[in-house]
């Protein structure tokens, strides 16, 4: 039981972050600085670092076993595009406009508060995330259970994108109510969909997990990370800032990501 102890704190860990999202829409300044750009830019840079250094390859080792190595490569391949659809089927089903990964600027959603439907946005904003965050919970934990400094990777990865979807969440709530609490409560919330993810995905798999399955999972991982990165933290960081922070941030992000590893190889 004790094993599963970390794992489950770095996916709550990872959730919770956007609370941090939350309290940062109460300032300007903080949800439209160049560090957020940067930091986005080193989120995106740790994923897809580690989808294609190290869950890729993982995966492709597990269902090597079975599978022999051209039928799993294929089969790894396939996996991860059917990762990258199902990410991208919940982002198409998912309204532009209460969208996590549509971010608007702070002045457009000032501009929208005088709207009737401010709180509701807000509120499905929350749905929205918690549906986004409940795959990314159970990439979390299956990581960290098979490698905690790789599940440690994800975790802190994971938590940064984290924060502007918490900024999103609260900015309509809190003009729309005048409440602070309630703006950092939903946007708390939302993030309870990561360890809930893991929770409820961990039990309806660990009846028939084993080593094919694992390789299946990690595939279909990689696929969902690679997929937020170029669709969402990219995008998002140059919008925040300017194209070079971004770059630089993504740079820093891979280096930091392979220094890790190679300290626990």
């Amino acid at each position: 039981m004790t094993e599963y102890l970390f794992p489950f704190a770095l996916t709550v860990f990872a959730g919770l972050s956007t609370g941090i999202g939350g309290l940062l829409a109460f300032h300007k300044k903080a949800s439209n600085a160049k560090f957020l750009s940067y930091a986005l830019g080193f989120s995106a840079g740790v994923m897809l670092y580690v989808s294609f250094i190290e869950i890729f390859p993982k995966s492709l080792a597990s269902l090597s076993e079975i599978y022999g190595d051209t039928q799993a490569y294929i089969l790894t391949t396939i996996a991860f595009f059917v990762g990258i659809f199902l990410i991208a089927v919940i982002d198409k089903l998912v309204p532009e406009g209460t969208n996590p990964h549509e971010f608007h600027d702070i002045e457009e959603t000032e501009e929208e508060k005088k709207a009737a439907n401010l709180l509701r946005m807000g509120l499905f904003s929350a749905l929205a995330i918690a549906i986004h965050n409940f795959p990314e919970g159970l990439a979390t934990f299956i990581g960290a259970l098979e490698d905690p400094a790789l599940g440690i990777g994800i975790a802190v990865a994971i938590a940064i994108h984290n924060i502007p979807e918490g900024i999103s969440v609260a900015i309509p709530i809190y003009h729309a109510t005048g409440s602070k609490k309630k703006a950092f409560f939903y946007s708390f919330l939302s993030g309870l969909a990561e360890p809930v993810g893991a929770i409820v995905g961990y039990v309806l798999l660990i009846n028939i997990f084993d080593e094919s399955l694992f390789g299946f999972v990690f595939a279909l991982v990689a696929g969902i990370m690679v997929y937020i990165s170029l669709d969402e933290l990219l995008p998002t960081a140059e919008k925040y800032g300017e194209h070079h922070i971004a770059i630089y941030g993504l740079i820093s992000g891979m280096i930091v990501m392979a220094i890790s590893l190679t300290l626990f190889i």
